[in-house]
């Protein structure tokens, strides 16, 4: 890793506030006269010496003023936290016992010969000298100085190798770096835009960008073949932990490519900035690939966390063959009774099963059925009795469960069966320390359908989004029965965070407008919403794919922090406001007039 203390270039000679930063003074540097700039992190009074630890983006250096000094000494008794000051003197080594072995610079200190304050602190709202809870809201509204702690301050930085190494590594391999509009026309999913008014055009709007998405499949058209971006990508929709209304991905497409291709490519980038730049440890390598319908039965999910066991298991056939009713009529309704197994959760108590069966129910689980497995092999349940002892043991055999496991249980859709025994999954994992932070488990979760049904809408949408490619044999299938579609799909997940996601392109225009009617757009709105990369595909477009992984949530999860904006220079809160900007907010009338907008107060 590359040593962020040390000067990258040096300093310029005629620089009239500092020769060095104070990251850079070591041993070697005894005795030479320097000038050094930053603020104020720390001041001391020892025994009429007084003592500050000078902070700038590279470190920190202890800087020493003596009384013999008399004007210097009464500036520095003035000092406080956080002033920003230039000062000049010598480097000594400090003396034995006053070592700092965990700073690089802890072996020297400066001797004070002049001070020169270049402005002074208000006394800040929060300690930017140690790490201590602060209310996120006013860590955002004084970001700039929130900045300054170490903490985010080495997490920008770290954040900046990441984008670095990213460019090397795609430009070392033939990829163009293409900047793309942000200034675009709406997409379908025209509800989460951010719009943006045109002045020239009364009554119409730009749209900021989701993603580059047709940009680049137009680049392949225009033949440039291997283009990235780090590129901003802006979505108005509620907040949460791993998102934002605008974040940072590196956006990707290869031109005459291979799904094996696109994933070799990243899994290689992703392995070396993970050998670099950190000392996380890669599970396995090469990453392994899960298909969506083996990770959903394995994991109940499709960015399954494989740092640990407690793998699904399903249980219908048993179910169907057993005398609890609930079961079997789940089984008969075209559900799935499925289940996983425990170890090391001891005598669990009746208050202790409903926490369980609470977690369940975030999935939309109706119960959770348990089973402890006892000393002589048989199940112990208030719904054993609904089980033959042959059936008992066929459960507890499914899981090779052993005495003092606990099997757990959920009966319904697929998809609640599913959802409910993921959400269990990873309540136990926290529960009893099942993953190892400094492990990464990447894997590749491939083959998702192309559609799905939405309920509500009583619709087929897109399940990633409509310019995936199907699989060659899969094209009749848009035909006569879409849901069974499978697309040319892939996300790339660690430790249970989707981290990437992208997919082979549609590049015939008769396949990409059978894709728009399958889920529902007619051809003249596909041809006003599309008509540019419809076109583009009747002047010989080739076979193209991409990749779009998100570099905030992968800094995030490399730097161990809780959600991604700690890992962001400028974030919005949970609750998408800038709080140090105050936006958003009311523009004035007159700026209204002039773009022909009119505000309507929103009724309840």
């Amino acid at each position: 890793m590359r040593d962020s203390n040390r000067n990258a270039t040096p300093l310029s000679g005629s620089n009239p506030y500092r020769t060095h930063t104070c990251g850079a003074l070591r041993r070697e540097n005894v005795g030479e006269e320097v000038r050094l700039a930053g603020w104020v992190h720390r001041r001391r009074d020892h025994g009429g010496l007084i003592f500050i630890d000078l902070r700038d983006r590279w470190g920190l250096t202890q800087v020493t003023f003596h009384p013999d000094n008399e004007s210097v000494f009464r500036q520095a008794e003035r000092l406080r936290p956080e002033w920003s000051v230039s000062i000049s003197g010598t480097v000594g080594e400090r003396p034995e016992g006053n070592q700092n072995p965990n700073l690089p610079t802890g072996e020297v200190e400066v001797s004070a010969k002049d001070l020169a304050v270049l402005n002074e602190s208000r006394t800040p709202p929060f300690e930017v000298e140690r790490e201590r809870p602060v209310d996120e809201n006013l860590r955002l509204k004084y970001r700039y100085l929130d900045l300054r702690r170490e903490r985010l301050r080495e997490n920008i930085l770290f954040r900046h190798e990441v984008v670095r190494h990213i460019r090397e590594y795609l430009s070392e391999r033939d990829f163009v770096e293409v900047e793309t509009p942000l200034l675009t026309a709406s997409t379908p999913e025209g509800a989460r835009d951010y719009l943006v008014p045109a002045r020239l055009y009364p009554g119409q709007f730009y749209a900021l960008p989701q993603s580059p998405q047709q940009y680049k499949q137009l680049l392949m058209v225009a033949g440039f073949e291997r283009y990235f971006q780090i590129a901003r990508a802006l979505r108005d929709e509620d907040g949460r932990g791993d998102r934002q209304p605008e974040h940072t991905q590196l956006d990707l497409e290869m031109s005459y490519t291979t799904q094996d291709e696109v994933l070799d490519l990243i899994e290689g980038l992703y392995t070396e900035i993970v050998e670099s730049l950190t000392e996380k440890k890669l599970l396995e390598k090469p990453f392994p690939r899960l298909t969506y319908r083996e990770a959903m039965e394995r994991f109940g999910s499709d960015k399954p966390d494989l740092r640990f066991g407690l793998e699904l298991e399903d249980v219908s056939s048993v179910a169907a063959g057993s005398e609890f009713k609930v079961f079997r009529s789940v089984v008969e309704g075209g559900g799935s009774v499925r289940g996983l197994c425990a170890q090391g959760l001891g005598d669990l108590s009746r208050k202790d099963l409903d926490d369980l069966t609470k977690v369940a129910a975030l999935g939309g689980a109706r119960g959770l059925a348990h089973f402890r497995v006892e000393a002589d092999g048989s199940l112990k349940s208030p719904v054993a009795k609904f089980f033959s002892e042959e059936q008992q043991a066929e459960l507890a055999e499914a899981f090779g469960a052993e005495p003092g496991d606990w099997l757990f249980f959920v009966a319904d859709s697929d998809s609640v069966v599913f959802a409910s025994l993921n959400q269990l999954r990873l309540h136990l994992r926290d529960r009893l320390g099942l993953a190892d932070r400094d492990t990464l488990a990447m894997c590749w979760i491939t083959d998702f359908p192309l559609f799905e049904y939405n309920e509500e809408e009583k619709r087929i949408e897109p399940m990633h989004h409509m310019f995936t490619m199907p699989r060659e044999e899969d094209l009749p299938l848009l035909d006569s029965d879409p849901l069974k579609v499978i697309g040319q799909l892939y996300d790339l997940v660690a430790n249970g965070t989707e981290l990437a996601s992208g997919s082979i392109r549609i590049h015939d225009p008769e396949v990409q407008e059978k894709v728009f009617a399958t889920i529902g757009l007619d051809k003249e709105e596909a041809e006003r919403r599309f008509g540019a990369m419809l076109t583009a595909f009747r002047y010989g477009a080739p076979p193209h794919g991409g990749i779009a992984p998100g570099i905030d949530r992968f800094v995030m999860l490399l730097r161990d922090e809780p959600n991604i904006r700690e890992v962001m220079a400028f974030p919005k809160t949970q609750a998408a406001r800038d709080e140090m900007m105050d936006a958003p907010s009311p523009v004035a009338d007159e700026q209204l007039r002039e773009l022909g907008i009119s505000v309507v107060k929103k009724t309840t």
